[in-house]
């Protein structure tokens, strides 16, 4: 896990939102309901029973009619996080396995820090979020709960998301490496129709694409026999400099893809390397996911 001193520079950003707040307990998101909080909203003609400390007296001298000052209401937003807990992830030098907790972690620590209520799902049991709320006091509950996550076995990452409730608009963010063969193949079209019920969901949609450094520059060469991880399946192949290129076509049109469908729903995509220093990552690849 990262240390203390990275925890205190990512405290000062925030997640991006596209929804205003609907839920009801207080926070730090501008919500539809009006309330209390120092930042002006808009007029209202004045009704019996309103406050008068709230009235506009200087509108009342130019209009001779009573208004009252509305402000925004800040209430709590929801974040969720759904980690791909698949056999697949668990691979690479610099596994993907331990980039998703990290990533989990870090969007973890921003959701409670701005006082967002946060729920975590393990996509291969999606009937027992943890939802943990009331800021950074919080933050220890998802350390113990993301050390207990088990990468092993298949994921249907579409059906997962699916059972997925929704708690009021928000951002759910996917970290996954979508090494699954509904979302790689594009014909299936897994992948849209996945985005596609997050904006049902009135969600803005952040995927975290994690790939190991041996994914992303393959070095292999030569007749291989490949074993899936998780379903155990074998192919036999040999890789040379046109198989190669083949693999970058494919790898380079499946992250152009997954990133002009999350763009189009207002979401945001990151392709992460497992390998890559966390602090250029973090506050750099990932900047695209901050409401800075």
């Amino acid at each position: 896990m990262l240390d203390r001193k990275f925890y205190e520079a990512l405290s000062r950003l925030r997640l991006q939102m596209s929804h205003k707040s609907s839920l009801s307990m207080a926070g730090n998101r501008k919500s539809i309901q009006k309330g209390l909080s120092a930042e002006f909203s808009d007029f209202r003609e004045y009704m019996p029973g309103d406050d008068l400390r709230r009235m506009d007296w200087n509108v009342y001298a130019r209009l001779d009619k009573l208004y009252i000052r509305e402000y925004m209401e800040e209430k709590e937003a929801v974040v969720s996080v759904l980690i791909d807990t698949s056999a697949s992830m668990d691979y690479g030098v610099h596994s993907k396995a331990e980039l998703a907790r990290d990533l989990a972690a870090v969007v973890s620590f921003l959701a409670l820090c701005n006082m967002d209520r946060l729920w975590l799902y393990d996509m291969k049991d999606m009937g027992r979020g943890l939802s943990v709320g009331g800021g950074r006091s919080g933050f220890s509950k998802v350390l113990r709960w993301l050390e207990k996550r088990a990468f092993s076995g298949e994921t249907d990452m579409l059906a997962s998301a699916r059972k997925m409730p929704c708690h009021g608009p928000g951002v759910t963010v996917l970290i996954s490496d979508f090494l699954h063969s509904g979302m790689v193949d594009g014909a299936s079209q897994d992948y849209e129709k996945l985005l596609q019920y997050l904006r049902y969901c009135r969600q803005r949609p952040v995927v975290l694409h994690t790939m190991a450094s041996e994914e992303l520059h393959v070095t292999l060469e030569g007749a291989l026999n490949l074993i899936d991880a998780e379903n155990q399946s074998k192919l036999r192949l040999t890789v040379d400099a046109r198989a190669m290129d083949d693999y970058e076509r494919a790898l380079k049109g499946l992250t152009d893809r997954m990133k002009k469908g999350c763009n189009a729903g207002g979401g945001a995509y990151v392709l992460c390397d497992a390998g890559r220093d966390r602090s250029q990552l973090v506050f750099g690849d990932l900047r695209v996911i901050y409401d800075i």
